[in-house]
Parts: C-alpha cells; structure tokens; sequence
C-alpha cells in the first residue's frame, strides 16, 4: 500500500506512514524550506514506504536538513536512526529529555515492549536503531528551529509524555501539536485522549493545550492524524475529554483502589465506543481504534496517574 500525500498548509505537506497497514493513522509532515524539515519519522517499520514518498515529493538524499521529533515514542521517532542513514546531511532536533534514548534506545524500546508485547510491538514499529550522538540537537521550550527561510518554535507541551514538544511554523501558522490533543480519527472523524503509562500527567496535559491555544493557530496538525478542521473546537474537545476519561478512572478507583485493570478498560472503552458513535454515527471497530495506543493503555496511564497522586498527597500529609 503506497502512502499518500497532501498540502495541509502553506509549504507543508502531510505524509501518510500507511502504520500497521491502515490509512489514516499515522502522519509526518515535510516542511519546505530552504532547508527542508520532517517533523516525525514515523515508525521504523514504515522506513521504506516513507522514503519512497519523499523521492516522490521531490527529496534526494543529499536535500533533507533537519528531522524534528515531537516526542521519542517509537511511532514518532522510531524511524530515526534509519532516516539519518538514508539522508547523511540531516540532524534531528529532540527535547533535552528525550535526546538521551535516541542515542541508546534500549530502554525506550524495552518500555514499549512491556506496553504492547514483544511480538505486537515489532509489528507495528520494527526495529528502532540507534541515532549518531553527534547528529542529534537537543532543544527546550521557547527554542527556534532555523530553516534557512522559516523556522519552528519549540514549545514545551508535557502531559502525554514528559519530554513532549509543539512546533509553531512563523510562516503558515500551523502548530505541529503531536499527541498534545490526543489523537483526532479523520476517517470518523473522532477525538481520543491519549493517556499512557508512564508519565500521563493531568495537570501537565491542561497547561500544554492552554498553552497551544495562546498561539492562535491557524492549522494544528496531529500526528495521529493529519490536520484538524477547527482548532478551536478540536482544543476544546481535547480538554473535554481527557478531564471525561480521566473522571471515569478516578471514581472508580475512589470505590475500589485496587480495581483490577480490564475492568477500568471495560468502563472505558464502553465511554470510548459511545463517544465514537456518537460523533460519527457510525460503528465503533474497536481493533482500528486500539492500534494507536489502546484503551487498555489510557486505563493503565490514568490509575496509575490518580494512584501516585494519592500517594503523594498521602507522604505530604504525614
């Protein structure tokens, strides 16, 4: 299956990994530039697909000059290490937390693998290899990216991961926002939080979507998947449901602490499947809608979450 591509916004063009075998799921954006940008990798498992796409758009090998990831997560960077092979003048640009795990990705890859399983997680990601220490920028909030002729602002935006950041490109307007909304599911078209384990944090999640909002974005572009078709509405549907699902998982847990996870994935994913049908009208197939990070997974992020919360308020009191 060839992927597809199509102009999101002035100089952007969204790429389709075709993750897992599905359209629709995944995306990376090349930023035309003097010095061309990607902004994500995809997963390694799409290498191929993704480097046909670019010859066809037009990119050589010795063309691409920067590859940006939102965050390290394998279908974001996992593709990393096998880019900066195929385009040797290209460096890729990571928040200071993450830079670290692209180097060595043995732990990165070791967490995925406890999150999805061994077997799955090769299937949808392949192998991720290691990126050269010296091609790698590590980048904080408010930092500029110079493409020779427009540039990204870096913008801090944990919540989904810790080490999590946004690109606002001074030219088009558009705010590349990764995983900061969640996921937007044009082929529903549906809004997901996504809440995984480890490092979900609420609070963080809020401030992050606040602080996209401040920019006014003219375009916010997902990577799960391709451009929203309001921003402000897909802004307030991100907070609504985060604060949704993550209110289900803290009453539940309020009646019973030690509630065992399937039966959190059960009260979620019957929220999950009503919320689907209800913005699309149509089936719920909860097997396309789990490959970008199940339910089972926001059940697991979110306990944890409330759980180590309690705890800490808990020592703060004693």
């Amino acid at each position: 299956m060839q992927p597809t591509s199509i102009v999101v916004a002035d100089g952007i063009t969204a790429i389709d990994t075709v993750m897992a075998g599905e359209r629709e799921l995944n995306s990376v954006y090349l930023v035309d530039a003097r010095e061309p940008c990607l902004v994500e990798s995809g997963p390694a498992a799409d290498g191929t697909r993704l480097r046909a796409a670019l010859e066809r758009l037009g990119v050589r090998a010795d063309d691409l000059a920067h590859i940006v990831v939102t965050h390290i997560h394998m279908d974001h960077a996992g593709g990393v290490g096998d880019l900066l092979q195929a385009f040797p003048r290209a460096r890729v640009w990571v928040h200071e937390a993450g830079a670290r795990h692209l180097a060595d990705p043995e732990r990165l890859v070791a967490s995925t693998a406890r999150t999805y399983g061994q077997e799955r997680m090769r299937a949808l990601f392949g192998e991720m290899r290691p990126a050269p220490p010296d091609r790698i920028r590590a980048v904080a909030d408010r930092d500029v990216i110079d493409l020779g002729d427009r540039s990204l602002l870096v913008l801090h935006t944990p919540g989904h991961a810790s080490h999590h950041i946004a690109l606002a490109d001074d030219r088009s307007g558009a705010v590349c926002v990764g995983e900061a909304l969640g996921s937007f599911l044009p082929w529903g078209p549906a809004f997901r939080p996504a809440l995984p384990p480890p490092e979900v944090d609420l609070e963080d999640a809020h401030a992050s979507i606040r602080r996209i909002r401040e920019l006014s974005p003219v375009t916010l572009l997902t990577s799960h998947f391709g451009p929203v078709p309001d921003a402000d509405a897909a802004l307030d549907i991100a907070e609504a449901r985060i604060d949704g699902w993550a209110s289900d998982v803290r009453e539940l847990l309020e009646v019973d602490p030690d509630l065992d996870t399937d039966v959190i994935t059960d009260a979620l994913s019957r929220r999950a499947r009503l919320e689907f049908e209800t913005d699309t009208g149509r089936p719920f197939r909860a097997e396309r809608y789990d490959v970008l990070g199940s339910v089972r997974m926001n059940a697991q992020g979110l306990a944890r979450y409330w759980r180590k919360r309690w705890e800490q308020g808990a020592s703060a009191e004693t």
